[in-house]
């Protein structure tokens, strides 16, 4: 969970309000958070949910807590004014970090309080909800030092120089990469590309090596700073705007205004940021079935208010309006959630169900830790992935066709569109992403993949799967753990070969209880190993947990 720092004394500035440190520790639950400790006038807060962004900063927290304490109501609205600047998108970026958003924030007095708090957010976007900023990567500047039009293009490893920040010299990107504190941990981002990205305005001065560095020139936001342009770059515009609108509105609530800039990828231009607010239905009988209280509507509008919604009854629903900076809607239940919280859940009386039966731990689920055990002990480090991801990654990256799998209506983004299948395709996308990490890497997962059934129905099956990578890996070393994982759990199956697109033809294995195929392993096909960027050779397994558990009980 994100824990941020901040300062009380900065925190009643914002919300106009003097509290006490022991008001805080109760106020600060209705903003998903908690006080970890004190130190003088600094406060330290664990918040507990990492789907909100928006509250890893303490503007953000103010603003859930002056909802809360009635200070001010409703969905915050965020003019954007015009700014007419314009940035352009170099197709050559295409091929390495495709996409950028950005905007202006006017008329800021920093204070050193408001200046780490701003840096602290951008950090820990970048390193949580960015994933280390390989999604997203932050840049603030000072925009009274950059010349519009600002170009967004490529460069070659020694095609230009730049001071970047917090140096002194001269260095060109590849430079950076090898010399730079920040170059030597995020070069694994970029380095394998001919060219890297690079931000420029038409003054010639570079603004950042994203998502690398700045330059120390323009990007250095001190107490005399006015004016910032910032901009976020990555993989997908939605998430993109989403981090891009956190940022804004933080400082916004500073006393800044918001301008507008246009960016044009060829002749398509999209405007950015947009603080349009976002609309969801909900079911006012779900919504009080959910919550088990017997609560009045004009209530439940009064608590979304109190939330930062825009309320009001449609019928047997309520039109919800909420501000773009969020994008952690995506059922009824998100908002029935927070009005549970307004509500307060210490006033929900428990009621306990009247059961004939006494709840223990699912055999299916004992079995599954027994193998994780088993993992762990052939020395395996255990890595948990969503279930959600994409065509791309889990079937044409595998050299597979999609087929068989269940697509999710509306994805909140392309990277998390369908429900996988196998569980081998994120384990080699932790590869990729862990290249330069030390070697041998020997990682496995146990968890659900959806399969749709012959009747199209779907199903949820339990499965294990590994993967080892190093100079040497091979058929052989990954059969015999095969035969380790089949001893230790006395599994009577046979070993046959197979052929699957993922693999090497003749280095591969199918795991078959009588004739049915329950499991696979063997040596990772070279053309899977190029389309996720993999230098070393790689073994894997991947095998139906739910088959196994039947097996055994049967036997």
């Amino acid at each position: 969970m994100p824990n941020i720092e901040f300062s009380m004394s900065d925190l009643q500035d914002l919300i106009k309000k003097r509290v006490s440190f022991e008001e805080l520790k109760d106020i600060i639950l209705f903003a998903k958070g908690e006080v970890d400790a004190v130190e003088g006038d600094i406060v330290r807060v664990d918040i507990k949910d990492t789907n909100r962004p928006d509250l890893w900063s303490v503007e953000g927290i103010a603003r859930e807590i002056k909802g809360y304490l009635e200070i001010e109501k409703g969905a915050p609205k965020i003019p954007v004014k015009k700014s007419n600047v314009v940035v352009n998108v170099d197709k050559k970026v295409q091929s390495v970090r495709p996409k950028i958003v950005c905007a202006i924030v006017k008329g800021l007095n920093f204070n050193d309080f408001s200046i780490k708090q701003m840096i602290q957010l951008q950090e820990k976007i970048s390193q949580t909800y960015g994933r280390n900023r390989k999604d997203v990567a932050i840049g603030i500047y000072d925009f009274d030092k950059i010349k519009p039009p600002i170009q967004y293009t490529t460069v070659k490893p020694d095609g230009i120089r730049f001071v970047p920040l917090e140096f002194k010299e001269e260095m060109t990107p590849k430079q950076i990469l090898e010399k730079h504190p920040k170059g030597v941990a995020y070069a694994h981002l970029i380095n394998k590309y001919p060219e890297y990205p690079i931000l420029i305005d038409s003054a010639k001065n570079v603004l950042s090596m994203p998502p690398i560095i700045n330059s120390d020139y323009t990007g250095k936001v001190t107490e005399d700073t006015k004016n910032v342009f910032i901009e976020a770059t990555g993989y997908d515009t939605d998430r993109l705007l989403t981090v891009l609108n956190v940022i804004t509105s933080a400082l916004f609530d500073r006393g800044g205004e918001i301008y507008s800039t246009e960016i044009f990828y060829g002749d398509e231009k999209i405007t950015t940021p947009d603080f349009s607010l976002k609309e969801f239905f909900l079911d006012i009988n779900y919504c009080k079935k959910l919550l088990g209280i017997d609560i009045k509507n004009n209530e439940i509008l009064k608590l979304l208010e109190k939330a930062r919604y825009d309320a009001s009854i449609k019928g047997d629903k309520i039109l919800v309006k909420y501000q773009a900076y969020r994008n952690d809607i995506m059922h009824q239940n998100d908002i029935i959630e927070d009005i549970a919280i307004k509500f307060d859940y210490n006033k929900i009386e428990p009621e306990y169900p009247n059961l004939p039966t006494t709840g223990s731990e699912d055999k299916l689920e004992i079995f599954s830790n027994d193998i994780r055990t088993l993992m762990i002990g052939l020395g395996f480090q255990e890595i948990i992935n969503y279930i959600m991801t994409s065509t791309e990654k889990q079937f044409t990256k595998m050299n597979e066709k999609p087929e068989n799998y269940v697509e999710i209506e509306n994805p909140v983004s392309a990277e998390y569109s369908i429900l996988r299948t196998s569980i081998l395709p994120n384990l080699l996308e932790n590869l990729s992403s862990n290249k330069h990490r030390r070697f041998p890497q020997r990682i496995f997962e146990i968890g659900d993949c959806v399969v749709i059934e012959k009747d199209t129905s779907t199903k949820n099956v339990r499965k294990l799967a590994f993967v080892i990578s190093h100079t040497n890996a091979n058929f052989s070393e990954i059969s015999s753990i095969c035969n380790a994982i089949k001893e230790n759990l006395g599994l009577n199956v046979q070993l046959k070969p197979y052929n699957i697109k993922s693999m090497i033809k003749g280095r591969c294995a199918g795991i078959y209880f009588g004739n049915e195929l329950i499991g696979f392993f063997g040596e990772i096909h070279p053309k899977v190993l190029e389309n996720w960027h993999l230098e070393k050779p790689v073994v894997g397994f991947e095998v139906n947990i739910d088959k196994l558990f039947e097996i055994i009980s049967t036997s």
